[in-house]
C-alpha cells in the first residue's frame, strides 16, 4: 500500500516546463531577429522550432524588400513557394539574360550578389582567333573564360540593368595572368604570352544610371592567381526602378601589344563583401 500511495503522489507533482511547450507564434517572433543559419539550426530542436521556422513573416523579414522584382529577371523561377523555399531558392545561383548572368542572395545576410560572364562582355576583337579564344575551365562557375593571346587594343565593356536593394555594392573584375592547366593532376599556369602588363597599367571605370562614377587603375602583375580587381564602388538610394551600371577595362596605349590574360567575369556584391573576394584564389 505504501508504494501505491507514492506513485499517487509523485504523479501528481507538477512537470516542469520545456521548450517545446513553447507556442510558434512566440518562437517565431524570436526567430525573426536571428540569422538564416541560426534559424535553420534552432528547427532542429522539437516541433515547435521546427513549425515556427517554416512562418512566412520570419522568411520575409530576410528576403530583399523588392525581392518579386529580382524574381520576375530569373529563368524558371517556380511558382507558389513560400519564403522558405523562395529564400533558399534564391540563395543558389539563378541565370538570366540567356545565361550570361547570376544573380544570388548570400546566406548569411541576404545581400544580393550578382555575376556577369566572359560571354556577358563586349570584348574588343573577340571574334578573332588571332587576338582571343574561349577556354573551358572548372575555375570559373561559367565553365569557360575568355583567354587573350596577343592584341594591340585592350577593351573590355559591359551593363546591368537591375533591381538592387537598397545599399552600398562594389564592382570587381576577376582576372589572371597567364593560362592555367593541370599536368599529373598538379595546377600549373603557363605563361608563354603573358607580356606588356608591365609598361601601363589597367584602367577601370564604372558609371550608374543616376551619375555615379568611379575610376581605377593598375598593374597586372601576379602571374597564376585569379586576383579580384576593384573597379569602384556605388550607391542604391531606391529599389523602384532598376539602376542601369556601366563598366569596362582597358589598356589602349598602342605603342606596345599585350597578352597572356584570362578574363572570368565581373562581380557585383555589397560593399562589406570585399574582404572576402580578396581570400579567394
Amino acid at each position: 500500500m505504501g508504494s501505491a500511495f507514492s506513485f499517487l503522489i509523485s504523479s501528481t507533482e507538477p512537470i516542469d516546463p520545456s521548450l517545446g511547450d513553447l507556442p510558434e507564434s512566440c518562437v517565431a517572433s524570436v526567430l525573426v531577429y536571428m540569422d538564416p543559419p541560426e534559424i535553420c539550426k534552432l528547427s532542429m530542436l522539437n516541433r515547435a522550432f521546427r513549425g515556427a521556422s517554416s512562418a512566412d513573416f520570419v522568411w520575409e523579414s530576410k528576403l530583399p524588400l523588392n525581392y518579386s522584382s529580382i524574381i520576375q529577371r530569373v529563368q524558371n523561377f517556380p511558382n507558389n513557394l513560400c519564403k522558405r523555399d523562395i529564400y533558399a531558392r534564391l540563395c543558389r545561383p539563378n541565370s538570366f539574360d540567356g545565361g550570361t548572368k547570376r544573380v544570388w542572395l548570400d546566406k548569411s545576410t541576404g545581400g544580393v550578389c550578382l555575376s556577369v560572364s566572359s560571354s556577358g562582355l563586349a570584348i574588343t576583337g573577340i571574334d578573332d582567333r588571332r587576338y582571343w579564344s574561349r577556354i573551358e575551365t572548372d575555375e570559373s562557375r561559367f565553365k569557360s573564360v575568355a583567354y587573350l593571346q596577343q592584341i594591340w587594343w585592350f577593351e573590355v565593356d559591359g551593363e546591368v540593368d537591375f533591381p538592387f536593394p537598397v545599399g552600398s555594392y562594389s564592382i570587381f573584375f576577376r582576372l589572371q595572368v597567364g593560362r592555367a592547366s593541370r599536368k599529373f593532376g598538379r595546377r600549373i599556369c603557363n605563361s608563354e604570352h603573358v607580356h606588356g602588363w608591365d609598361k601601363k597599367p589597367v584602367r577601370f571605370q564604372l558609371s550608374t544610371s543616376d551619375g555615379q562614377q568611379a575610376t581605377t587603375q593598375c598593374y597586372l602583375n601576379e602571374p597564376g592567381m585569379w586576383k579580384y580587381h576593384r573597379v569602384g564602388d556605388f550607391v542604391v538610394t531606391g529599389s523602384v526602378t532598376p539602376m542601369k551600371v556601366k563598366y569596362s577595362m582597358t589598356q589602349i596605349d598602342c605603342t606596345h601589344t599585350k597578352g597572356g590574360l584570362c578574363v572570368d567575369s565581373v562581380v557585383i556584391c555589397p560593399v562589406e563583401f570585399a574582404e572576402r573576394l580578396k581570400q579567394r584564389f
